[in-house]
């Protein structure tokens, strides 16, 4: 009998597993059951008005277990899961009423990566295999004697990595694209920040109309952009991509260009491809943060892109973007910042992704990567800087 079919047969019948997930060991059993749900709790001295989650081995089975979860919510899921990460999504239906402790509302749910379980189709409700406040045991011995001796089937997978999985509130996210870190564990604040902003607001087929909406004053940007690149340029570097709408004003404004863009999204990158005209342009995925294409370059722009960064990260991609220009060329930064006036903050923020920078500290950076920045135009929080390699 493989290790699936054992514990969803224990599971079946309302028995309590102990068994290795991706991340720690942990208790579980059915969550319908309500006496296996007092029994697991019993032995780990829980209340049973604490939240537990409901585990899936299959994230399109969670998907059917719990219908009611959005489109948006579903694509951000996809982003993360499998993986060491639990999310709270909303619960309208009252599903797993007993997983949901005192707020049958919300509902947690994992999709652990753990291949010898992959063909097990029930949902499971889980919870760490120690006492409550306890600490998180990452080898069978670590689990306490007595929890060994009361379950009714222990699979031992060895050891594992010992941190226990990042929680992400999820609850507000099909709204507004809002999202909260829970817990801190073993996924990082900033892959899960990229992971979620990409998919609520860097969605391909709606981003251009999206970015309108969201920013009134998105063509002024582009188009000042395009005015301080100057002219005659014959090799560019296009920062961030996206839909291609910066590197067509470029290519329109320097006829005798190619064009090298760069976007971590690929199907943003599929919509360029098709808008750009081929012969002229070389479209790759790569994220700002990872070496630039090889230069020189006589132009590097940047549009709604590095505001991404923090500013340490910032000031490492000026230092990067001056070795990739040639000997006077020019780099166009057209970006969020932060205002001197807070009432100027216009521009929609997701938190834990978009880290504007005040525009000083942006000249500074510029200027110790060996580059004389001027501003060209300023509107709100939007701001435009023409910065030329010394």
């Amino acid at each position: 009998m493989t290790d699936s079919e054992a514990f969803e047969r224990c599971i079946a019948v309302g028995g309590l597993v102990l068994f290795g997930a991706d991340t720690v060991y942990g208790l579980a059993c059915d969550p319908d059951d309500r006496f296996a749900v007092e029994r697991l709790y019993l032995l780990k001295r829980r209340s049973l008005t604490k939240p537990s989650a409901v585990m899936f081995f299959s994230l399109d089975r969670a998907f059917e277990a719990v219908p009611e979860i959005g489109e948006r919510t579903r694509g951000a899921m996809a982003r993360l899961l499998p993986g060491a990460v639990g999310v709270l999504v909303p619960n309208p239906a009252g599903r797993f009423a007993s997983a949901c402790g005192s707020d049958i509302g919300t509902l947690g749910i994992r999709v652990p990566f753990v291949p010898s379980l992959a063909g097990v189709r029930r949902p499971v409700l889980q919870s760490s295999a120690n006492r409550a406040g306890g600490p998180d045991p990452r080898s069978l011995d670590e689990v306490p004697t007595l929890f060994r001796a009361a379950v009714d089937l222990v699979i031992d997978v060895g050891s594992l990595p010992g941190t226990p999985s990042t929680v992400v509130d999820l609850r507000r996210y099909e709204v507004d694209g809002e999202w909260s870190l829970v817990r801190e564990g073993a996924v990082g604040e900033r892959e899960l920040a990229e992971a979620l902003h990409w998919q609520y607001h860097f969605d391909a087929d709606t981003y251009t109309e999206m970015i309108r909406a969201d920013l009134p004053g998105y063509d002024s940007l582009q188009d000042e952009l395009a005015g301080a690149s100057g002219a005659g340029a014959r090799r560019i570097l296009d920062l961030g991509t996206g839909t291609g709408e910066t590197a067509r004003r470029l290519l329109a404004r320097h006829p005798d260009a190619s064009l090298v863009g760069i976007d971590e999204n690929e199907q943003m990158l599929a919509v360029a491809r098709n808008a750009l005209p081929q012969s002229r342009v070389s479209l790759r995925a790569a994220r700002i943060e990872e070496p630039l294409p090889e230069g020189p370059f006589d132009l590097v722009a940047s549009a709604l892109c590095v505001h991404h960064l923090d500013g340490a990260a910032k000031a490492d991609l000026f230092c990067r973007v001056r070795d990739a220009l040639a000997p006077g060329g020019l780099f166009v930064l057209a970006d969020v910042v932060v205002p001197d006036d807070p009432a100027d903050q216009a521009s929609p923020l997701t938190p834990g992704y978009d880290r504007p920078s005040p525009l000083p500290d942006q000249l500074r950076w510029l200027a110790d990567a060996g580059l004389e920045p001027r501003v060209v135009w300023e509107q709100g929080d939007l701001a435009v800087v023409a910065a030329r390699r010394i």
